[in-house]
């Protein structure tokens, strides 16, 4: 039976909830949020990359008329005596308070009733600076004098990083190691041995909402409104840096015009909040779309990888070195560097792995989560690479795949077993779907086509929490209450699934309560592709909660749920339509810390995310124009709870890395981004899709998720990058190790392959 004509509500492709609210222009966001009294704040920020702050004169700003008035970091620390925020280090100023650590740091920020008013006056904030030798590149950043902070303080918020020291007066905010077998001893004996070493460039997450918070005071409380994927963690760390009881501060968000990690932890909260404060009325920040460039971006990476292959094509040790750009704060970047620099070995059967991955401080605009977390930046290494000695080795790629593959039951690299997780039915099905064994047309003349297939896994985030309420009202209807935030994902839909499922009731009978600290209970945050598998299991335990609490009732009245309305259960036992059942539930899974010194665990992850892609393309060896004609995306989501919104996913996240892989690069000149702008940064419109987009999940089941579940929103990213880069092989013979994979770069690998290279 298809998924779609099952009667149950899990598995069927209902249309979104919100879907109408969206149309009609109806949904909520804080974009159009209006506070009765409210001010505007506008930024001005820092011109230079590394820099003290001598001088702020904010004369000629306060002068302007209509100006309310301007705040530096000093008016911040007279509120807030340690003002610096951060998930893993409390590392980042509310506002620059000694000195800048990048071009577009906060430096102050004018307040004013009319936003234009207050914009006027940001340009006139004169600072004086003392300039500071600045770093940029993360390799060099290793060894580099030129130190972005002498000091680091551990936040301790999440139970995997309190071990996070970071080194002093050095860049290094995090260096993380793993072993296994002796790596160096096996690369020795080893019949070849192939090393590469890989870039990925600074990129950025675009959401079409930029960054918003408000602020509202009240009488000893506070109220933020804002856009962001954290609530809990934003209410949590407000509270802390006024030290203040969490009950005093209320975050609620409304839906989100995408995040893609860019809203996670705290961007505007912490300053809207101060504000507010020192002026006693609501304050809001919109971030235009340039100052995105300024706020958050994804790790710019080097990957360097070196393995030892046998005669028969096992690869028997790989060693690996990963360098994270961080930027200038380290937000999530630590954990970056860890949670997914112990997959850098890639998802194949390896005895004998060396890995060190470092997180990086430079003085560019700070890095953090984003679509992947880490995992397409090793992908396109650890995919690029094997296509390189396959290719070497005189081997079918796909062929050298499945000889070294790891398949459930064997241990990854930190010694957690493989559990649940697809490697090879997407690898078989990525093939059977591309028609790999068959002849392939190579194009002619000065075009000329090629094929790659990669594979990518990913460990979903350990540990976290999440906990769900689901009230049912005396006439059947139900409301559930969970912190997860839909920011287009569908998340809505995929809970109030589950929770229909469960009590037997109609979808369009649930409401799903947004994220307000106030109301709805805890959850991590909305990241890592975590929701269905973490919160859906507390939404699943609140409705059985529910159903468990409706059954005893059904029963002290004598009647059955099964032939009996739940309204006529409720006016039984209350004589009328009146009363509630309150069901909960919390999730936290299983989780076993790494060994400092090893990084083994016996349990690193709860589930695995597994994905495949296949890409074809044209390239014109005039030009060096590359053309993707078909992108195929195979995907080990368990077993969708939605099948619709899983083959949405896939779609989004793979254009989405289409872009980075293409044509999206920040550029910068002297620690200063030069293309901050939707003109110059070029993100994929339709014509750059591929006529040929197909999106697939294997059947399979995640033990332990609802209902077989697991994640999907990042799944689509991971192979998108390297399966472009070996198709390109495939068709002209050169090897692109560096992103975007621009005209121009294939146009000088093939001048360079004719021993006629391009002059700089």
């Amino acid at each position: 039976m298809r998924a779609e004509e099952k009667r149950g509500a899990v598995g069927r492709s209902i249309p979104r909830l919100e879907g109408r609210a969206k149309v009609t222009g109806r949904a909520e966001y804080v974009h159009n949020l209006r506070l009765p009294g409210m001010l505007y704040g506008k930024i001005a920020r820092s011109t230079i990359a590394h820099g003290r702050i001598k001088r702020i004169d904010v004369a000629a700003a306060q002068a302007v008329e209509g100006v309310h008035r301007v705040v530096t970091g000093a008016d911040i620390r007279a509120l807030i005596p340690d003002p610096h925020y951060g998930p893993a280090f409390h590392d980042q100023p509310i506002l620059a308070l000694d000195k800048v650590r990048y071009a577009g740091e906060p430096v102050a920020v004018v307040l004013a009733s009319d936003p234009h008013v207050a914009e006027e006056a940001a340009g006139l904030v004169d600072v004086q600076y003392e300039a500071l030798p600045a770093v940029y590149d993360e390799v060099e950043a290793m060894t580099s004098k030129a130190i972005v902070h002498e000091v680091l303080k551990p936040a301790g918020t999440f139970p995997d990083l309190k071990h996070f020291q970071g080194r002093k007066n050095t860049n290094v905010a995090l260096d993380f190691r793993l072993r296994r077998g002796d790596a160096e001893a096996a690369l020795k004996k080893a019949d070849r041995v192939f090393e590469h070493t890989f870039r990925t460039q600074q990129v950025l997450h675009v959401p079409l909402e930029p960054f918003v918070s408000a602020a509202e005071p009240g009488d000893g409380t506070l109220t933020i409104h804002t856009a962001s994927q954290s609530p809990s963690f934003v209410r949590t760390e407000i509270a802390r840096l006024l030290e203040w009881p969490e009950s005093k501060v209320r975050v609620k968000v409304p839906y989100l015009g995408g995040g893609f990690g860019a809203k996670l932890y705290i961007k505007l909260e912490a300053l809207v909040a101060a504000l507010a404060l020192l002026v006693r009325r609501p304050v809001k920040i919109s971030l235009t779309m340039e100052e995105q460039f300024y706020t958050l971006t994804k790790h710019a990476a080097t990957l360097r990888i070196k393995s030892g292959v046998a005669k028969d094509g096992r690869v028997t040790a790989r060693l690996c070195e990963v360098w994270w750009n961080g930027g200038a704060y380290a937000d999530i970047g630590p954990r970056i560097t860890q949670k997914s620099g112990f997959t850098a070995p890639g998802p194949y059967d390896i005895e004998h792995v060396h890995i060190d991955s470092y997180a990086l401080y430079t003085n560019l605009p700070p890095a953090g989560a984003l679509r992947g977390f880490g995992i397409p930046q090793l992908v396109w290494a650890y995919e690029g690479h094997t296509d390189m000695i396959a290719r070497e080795l005189k081997m079918d790629p796909v062929e050298f795949r499945r000889k070294n593959i790891l398949r459930d039951g064997r241990p990854q690299a930190t010694g957690t077993v493989m559990q649940d997780a697809a490697i090879d039915k997407v690898l078989e099905r990525v093939a059977a779907r591309m028609d790999w064994g068959k002849p392939f047309d190579r194009g002619s003349g000065t075009v000329r086509r090629g094929r790659g297939v990669v594979i990518g896994f990913k460990a979903v985030i350990a540990p976290t929490t999440s906990v769900a309420i689901v009230n049912l009202y005396a006439d059947g209807s139900c409301a559930l209450y969970c912190s997860t935030v839909d920011m287009g994902q569908g998340s809505d839909t995929a809970m109030a699934q589950i929770v229909a499922e469960i009590l037997g009731i109609p979808i369009e009978s649930i409401t799903v309560v947004h994220p307000d600290t106030e109301v709805t209970p805890y959850d991590m945050a909305t990241l890592g592709s975590r929701s269905t598998y973490h919160m859906g299991n507390a939404v699943r335990r609140a409705a059985e909660d529910a159903r468990d609490k409706l059954l005893a009732l059904a029963r002290e009245v004598g009647v059955s749920v099964e032939t009996t309305p739940i309204a006529e259960v409720f006016r039984r036992k209350y004589g009328m339509q009146a009363g509630n059942i309150i069901g909960s539930g919390s999730f936290i899974p299983t989780y076993m810390p790494m060994d400092h010194d090893t990084g083994q665990t016996a349990n690193a992850t709860p589930f695995w995310m597994v994905g495949a892609t296949g890409a074809e393309v044209e390239v014109d060896t005039e030009t060096g124009r590359v053309r993707v004609t078909r992108l195929v995306n195979v995907a080990d989501v368990g077993t969708p709870i939605n099948p619709a919104i899983v083959e949405s996913q896939l779609s989004g996240a793979a254009i989405m890395q289409l872009g980075f892989t293409m044509s999206e690069k920040m550029e910068f000149s002297a620690g200063q981004c030069t293309n901050a702008s939707l003109a110059q940064y070029k993100i994929p419109g339709l014509l750059d899709v591929p006529e040929g987009m197909e999106n697939e999940a294997v059947d399979a089941e995640q033990k332990g998720g609802p209902f077989g579940a697991k994640g999907v929103g990042e799944t689509g990213t991971f192979g998108v990058s390297p399966a472009i880069a070996n198709a390109i092989d495939d068709a002209v013979g050169v090897r692109l190790t560096s992103l975007p994979l621009t005209a121009e770069a294939v146009y000088r690998a093939l001048r360079a392959k004719q021993g006629n290279p391009l002059k700089d």
